[in-house]
Formats: structure tokens, C-alpha cells, sequence
């Protein structure tokens, strides 16, 4: 069996992170105990999908503390040579953000091709790939537009689901 360093892999690390992972999760139900629960079709509200992540979510951060509490992963493997690509991070943090933020500015399709164009970019540099020429641009902008239009058009046309748009004629 692999002994690993205790900075790498200690239990007391690992059980912040658990912790954290259950106050994130008790964070969200706060959330979701603030959503009406008024029921929709089926007798579901909106607030029931909320819920189910909350209590996974809890339920994983549960178990990670006390897998923690128990002696930590001490199976793991030695990671300790490889380090996170903040590059490529950077790029699908900014693809995120920027959907977020211009989602109701420039509307859903428009802000999801943006959002694809963005963190196809990032996949890219961080898979080593170079091909980040204006066709490539191009290219990831008409794919996310091709993805992007049909989504929001189903649920705005066929779910009757408002989505942001760009127009007031509901097409884009």
C-alpha cells in the first residue's frame, strides 16, 4: 500500500471539505425552502428539484466527512506532480459568468452560443490544442447557435417555458 505525505492527503483537509460540501448543501436548501412549492404538472413545483440536489448534495458531503472522521482516502493515488490548468478554468469560468450576465441583455440564444464559443476555447488550450484562429471562432459560434436555437425554441414554443430573448416575436 502507497503511504502518501500528510499535506497531500490528510484527513483533516479532507473533512473541511466535507464539511464545506454539507454547508453548501444546507446553503441550497435554505435556497430551495424559498421557492413556493405551489404544484405544477404532475403535482410537482418548482421548488422539488432544488430539494433533490440539496439532499444529495448533503448526503455526498455527508459521507465525505465521515470517510474523513474514519482515516480519509488512504487509497488515493499520488497526484502530486500534476496542477490545475487555471488557463483553461479561467475561459470556462468567463463562459459562465458572461451566459449569467447577458443571458436577459442579449437573450438565451445568443448568450448560450457566447457561453459555447467561450468554454470550447478553454477545452481546447487545455487539451494543448492551438486552433484558436478566427475559423475556429467561426465554427464554435454556428455550432452554438445550432444547439442553442433549438433549445430555446422548444421550450418557448413547445413547453410554453419564457426564456429571455432577443426579440419580442419569440424567435430569437
Amino acid at each position: 500500500m502507497r503511504q502518501h505525505g500528510p499535506a497531500t492527503h490528510s484527513p483533516r483537509l479532507q473533512l473541511w471539505v466535507g464539511i464545506g460540501v454539507v454547508l453548501a448543501a444546507l446553503g441550497l436548501a435554505a435556497g430551495a425552502y424559498t421557492i413556493p412549492s405551489a404544484s405544477g404538472y404532475a403535482g410537482i413545483g418548482p421548488n422539488f428539484l432544488p430539494w433533490v440536489v440539496s439532499l444529495a448534495l448533503l448526503a455526498c458531503g455527508a459521507a465525505l466527512v465521515v470517510k474523513a472522521s474514519r482515516g480519509g482516502f488512504q487509497n488515493m493515488d499520488d497526484h502530486s506532480g500534476e496542477h490545475p490548468y487555471w488557463q483553461g478554468f479561467a475561459w470556462l469560468s468567463a463562459a459562465l459568468l458572461l451566459n449569467a450576465a447577458l443571458i436577459t441583455v442579449i437573450g438565451f440564444i445568443f448568450s448560450c452560443a457566447l457561453c459555447f464559443v467561450l468554454a470550447a476555447r478553454g477545452m481546447r488550450l487545455a487539451e494543448g490544442k492551438t486552433a484558436t484562429g478566427l475559423a475556429s471562432v467561426a465554427r464554435d459560434a454556428l455550432v452554438g447557435l445550432l444547439i442553442a436555437a433549438p433549445v430555446y425554441w422548444a421550450f418557448t414554443k413547445f413547453l410554453g417555458i419564457n426564456l429571455p430573448g432577443l426579440t419580442q416575436s419569440g424567435w430569437l
